[in-house]
């Protein structure tokens, strides 16, 4: 007989979703009682101009704080620095996943005082937060991490070459709104590498040792959507009906990976990102044909009457729209479609087979591979990391 089911779910006190939701924005930060607002935005501050103008109208001041490339533990104390000394009481993160986990990561250390260090996990003390993070608004523009609904800040060290989390139920966004429209104009090569980033976080909490039913509708829902408009949407166009897909998918991956865990992909994709200037989306993007490959294959031989099993069948059926598809098809759609959007490998990035074993060594102990649903050998792990090059 199965164990009692158990489970948490846990997510941003408020979702809004659709398209031309950001005029709302204004309204909703100075809903939250703040009156001086740090905006964390990405290489092009302009697209927090209308924002800016918005707050100001509504009588609140703004600080603006660019976030170029991906979060670093340095970047965190600049930021937090920054929201202290402008007495910053609230904090809006408009742009992709990296804004996100910068806005987060600065909202927290701010309320909660101290060095990005003493609260990261891996690499750091692993203290937990105890205040609340100041109050956040998270605003995605690109559809991949779902970050907007997670409560957890990926940041990375330079000097351990690693990426870690700095992670609480305290750092969950008050507000995340999600509006597709801010996903037109995106360059294909970010709507690739975004939206298959997305796919690995339905995909892998759907398999993961800790799904549950709630994650579970939300992976089945966000795998059909990415599966009949990701690849239309890199290779003709984004449109209306598109945007709206990626933008769910992406929100249903970020709900799920917070409450269902990940899995291969991420566990590699945190340690490669911190060795090498890797974006996160590509990364996964090029690690995802390969770890269901190998998941696969280990199930079968040493655990043949796992449940991921009959899942990775319905993923397939899911991907590819027919019922009796076999569990091999995910992995060959899968596949098919990384060729057909271009996916690079990882040596695009600077990884060789000669580091092979020292990424092994990091993606063992990362926090995302303990979800995965079966602990990998040493040689399955470098398999992953071999035929992802």
């Amino acid at each position: 007989m199965s164990s009692p089911l158990a489970f948490e779910f846990a997510t941003a006190t408020r979702v809004l979703f659709g398209a031309g939701r950001l005029a709302e924005a204004p309204e909703v930060v100075r809903a939250l009682g703040g009156r001086r607002v740090m905006i964390v935005t990405g290489g092009n501050p302009a697209r927090a101009a209308p924002l800016r103008e918005g707050l100001d109208r509504l009588g609140l001041s703004t600080v603006l704080f660019r976030v170029e490339g991906e979060p670093t533990l340095e970047l965190a104390r600049e930021g937090t620095a920054t929201a202290i000394a402008a007495g910053c009481d609230g904090v809006v993160a408009l742009g992709g996943g990296s804004v996100m986990d910068a806005g987060k990561a600065i909202a927290a250390l701010a309320a909660n005082g101290g060095d990005p260090l003493d609260y990261l996990e891996v690499i750091g003390r692993g203290r937990p937060l105890t205040h609340p993070s100041v109050p956040l608004v998270a605003i995605p523009t690109t559809a991949g991490t779902g970050s907007e609904v997670t409560r957890n800040a990926v940041l990375g060290s330079r000097e351990e070459k690693v990426k870690a989390s700095l992670r609480s139920p305290l750092m969950l966004p008050r507000v995340a709104l999600v509006d597709p429209d801010l996903l037109a104009g995106a360059p294909a090569s970010v709507v690739a590498s975004s939206g298959l980033d997305a796919l690995s976080q339905l995909i892998e909490p759907f398999l993961s040792a800790r799904a549950n039913p709630l994650t579970d509708t939300l992976a089945r829902e966000g795998m059909r959507r990415s599966a009949r408009s990701l690849r239309r949407a890199v290779l003709e166009g984004l449109g209306p009906a598109e945007r709206e897909d990626l933008s769910l998918a992406s929100l249903f991956g970020g709900l799920c990976l917070a409450n269902a865990g990940l899995g291969a992909v991420h566990g590699f994709a945190a340690p490669v990102g911190g060795m090498f200037q890797a974006p996160h989306g590509a990364v996964c993007a090029a690690l995802l044909t390969a770890s269901l490959e190998v998941n696969h294959r280990a199930l079968r031989a040493r655990a043949p009457e796992h449940p991921a099993l009959a899942r990775f069948q319905e993923v397939a059926a899911l991907l590819t729209g027919r019922a009796e598809a076999r569990a091999e098809e995910a992995i060959s759609w899968v596949k098919a479609l990384c060729q057909a959007l271009s996916v690079p490998g990882l040596r695009r990035y600077g990884l060789t087979e000669a580091e092979v074993p020292r990424l092994v060594e990091k993606a063992r102990v990362a926090s995302s591979m303990k979800a995965n649903p079966l602990v990998l050998t040493d040689e399955e792990l470098a398999e992953i990391a071999v035929r992802s090059l």
